[in-house]
């Protein structure tokens, strides 16, 4: 996964997929890579009070340059940072609803999304009805 974002400056579900793996730069590109333990990103994962899912990425160049060292504790998805995480689900789902339904049902689904009180009295049957085309 780090060889693809990398690679595309991003990681998406399509990266999951065969397609993406059948990319012969990725394997390449980690033909070249070294990954380390950090002990104590371990050990914070398995702390239940903080859950850290910490990693760190630093790339260094054969004319012996190298990156920044980015270090993330927490990444958007996780709990700690649910307030900032919340956002960035919504852009994704209506980015997806709209990609697949069109603009105009993206928004209602966004609509029933947003209405708790609504989605909640919804009948199972009417609910699964508004994920057919």
């Amino acid at each position: 996964m780090t060889a693809i974002g990398l690679i595309h400056g991003r990681l998406t579900a399509d990266h999951y997929e065969d397609a993406a793996a059948a990319d012969p730069r990725i394997d390449a590109l980690r033909a070249t890579m070294r990954v380390v333990e950090d002990r104590q990103y371990s050990l914070d994962y398995l702390d239940p009070e903080k859950r850290s899912i910490a990693n760190a990425v630093q790339v260094f160049f054969r004319d012996g340059s190298s990156t920044p060292r980015v270090e993330v504790h927490y990444p958007i998805g996780h709990r700690r940072r649910r307030a900032e995480g919340i956002p960035v689900l919504r852009e994704k789902a209506q980015a997806a609803f709209a990609a697949h339904f069109g603009a105009a049902k993206a928004g209602a689904l966004m609509d029933l999304f947003a209405d708790r009180t609504r989605l909640e009295a919804m009948p199972v049957r009417d609910f699964a009805a508004q994920f057919v085309k």
